[in-house]
């Protein structure tokens, strides 16, 4: 299976198949609205703003697993979303990130870029960057500011 096979639920509840992202740069993030790098939600929506006319798609998957800082409802977690950070780009229902409940788009992800100190998710918003093919390139921790993402988006964009 590629990424495009995976099908998840939008903030509505709604299935929702990735291959609608096909021919697209995506960056898929765990995020969470309660933590420290939460204001990483400006980063990501500025290279939303500036670079999806080119095809760059942000995916972001809401997350409790980290000492419950993301603890609302899908609903409450959009509207904080949208009013304090006025993001645009795709939210999706919560989901696990890790463990027995883990949401089989992220097993995948995993699967291709383990992470520094092994597979697991470490902490909200760990970042996956996906080439216009659907090959997963690279993987951020969350230290990893979306800014300073922003050379390889634009190297993949121009691809």
């Amino acid at each position: 299976m590629g990424i495009y096979d995976y099908v998840v639920k939008d903030k509505q509840g709604e299935d929702v198949s990735l291959s609608r992202y096909k021919g697209k740069v995506l960056l898929i993030v765990n995020t969470a609205t309660g933590c420290g790098f939460t204001p990483q939600y400006n980063g990501l929506q500025t290279l939303y703003e500036k670079y999806k006319e080119q095809g760059l798609e942000v995916l972001d998957f809401p997350c409790n697993q980290f000492a419950n800082q993301a603890p609302g409802s899908d609903a409450q977690i959009s509207d904080f979303c949208s009013l304090r950070y006025h993001i645009t780009f795709d939210q999706f229902s919560k989901i696990c990130v890790n463990g027995e409940k883990e949401d089989p788009l992220y097993t995948y992800l995993k699967s291709q870029k383990g992470g520094v100190m092994g597979k697991n998710i470490k902490w909200n918003f760990t970042k996956f960057l996906v080439n216009k093919e659907g090959h997963i390139v690279a993987r951020y921790g969350s230290a990893k500011a979306p800014e300073d993402m922003e050379s390889e988006i634009v190297r993949l964009l121009e691809e």
